[in-house]
């Protein structure tokens, strides 16, 4: 009788070793919400284009992270795409000032 308990239970070990094999790695669409994944990487550049493209890709990021509505992400952008238009008719200095601006109305540094 004791050889058919340690074998059941020996069966038993084995069968969960290789049942269903490791759990699958967690993937980005698993990760928390809230949290940046660990691939975000800023934007670089200088100059109004680059100001542009950071604070695009922070509000992209807050949005996904659930940081932020997409109501408040589609105001901010609206905003975003008269800088870069600004900066890309050459008056980088008036770009740089409203991306500052919505920044500050947002309550980003």
């Amino acid at each position: 009788m004791r050889h058919l308990i340690l074998a059941a239970l020996l069966s038993c070990a084995v069968a969960a070793c290789t049942g269903s094999g490791a759990p699958p790695a967690p993937s980005m669409a698993a990760a928390p919400t809230g949290v940046t994944p660990n691939t975000f990487a800023l934007p670089t550049g200088s100059g109004c284009s680059g100001e542009v493209a950071r604070f695009q890709a922070v509000m992209d990021n807050d949005l996904a992270t659930g940081h932020t509505t997409k109501g408040v992400h589609e105001r901010v952008s609206a905003e975003i795409a008269t800088a870069r238009a600004t900066c890309a008719s050459g008056n980088e200095g008036a770009a740089i000032t409203q991306v500052k601006a919505t920044k500050s109305r947002f309550g980003y540094r």
